[in-house]
């Protein structure tokens, strides 16, 4: 299916593709256009490398940002244009490479009107040597909930209660571990274990079911 993509300048352009950025200009990445045309090349190198070390896990201090700014590119124009270039990269970045060629990434700058003087140095962050530890950061800092690291079961049998002297009910003992170190311990009768049973492996069905689709494969 071919898809048709209106630029925020008016021109319009047929591609069998979504745009990296998707179906809309994000508008951090909108308003940067504007002052972007307005920096020289050396700045825009500048800003590069505090969003390459930002995306790396380090940190990057105010007193950084003044040493950039002056009396042509003040501190808010200076967080606007930091925004923009660092929502694009991270937006491009997720994409596999096996998806996103530097040809397709040089069209689609193209089309957000990112001056050409600029897009080789943008360019080399998403498809340079520092990627690997770009992509070793977004996947280790993304949020997440805790992983279960162990699982531990056995079956007790009820004889009595204080309320009846013969019950001989069986009920499943549980004790989870988690990877935040967390332990939780609980009780489920028999009839709800094996519904949970049933509902786990109904879920991995449907996993499996949807990973057959055509539409979420990767095309080269």
């Amino acid at each position: 299916m071919s898809i048709i993509q209106v630029t925020g300048s008016g021109g319009r352009v047929q591609s069998d593709r979504t745009p990296f950025y998707g179906g809309r200009v994000p508008p951090e990445i909108s308003i940067l256009i504007k002052p972007l045309s307005k920096c020289d090349k050396q700045t825009v190198g500048k800003i590069l490398q505090l969003i390459v070390s930002s995306m790396e896990g380090k940190p990057v201090s105010h007193e950084q940002f003044k040493k950039i700014s002056n009396e042509n590119l003040t501190e808010q124009t200076l967080s606007i244009i930091y925004s923009g270039l660092y929502s694009l990269l991270k937006r491009a970045i997720r994409l596999p490479l096996t998806s996103l060629k530097p040809e397709m990434f040089k069209e689609d700058m193209n089309e957000l009107q990112i001056p050409p003087e600029f897009q080789e140095d943008i360019a080399s962050v998403v498809f340079g040597a520092r990627r690997p530890r770009i992509e070793h950061e977004i996947l280790v800092s993304r949020p997440r909930l805790p992983k279960l690291d162990q699982l531990k079961w056995r079956v007790d049998v009820a004889i009595s209660t204080s309320v009846l002297n013969r019950v001989l009910e069986p009920t499943i003992s549980m004790e989870m571990k988690l990877s935040n170190g967390k332990i939780h311990m609980f009780e489920v009768p028999v009839a709800q274990f094996h519904q949970l049973r049933y509902n786990v492996a109904y879920v991995l069905k449907e996993m499996e079911d949807l990973e057959k689709k055509s539409i979420l494969k990767i095309q080269d």
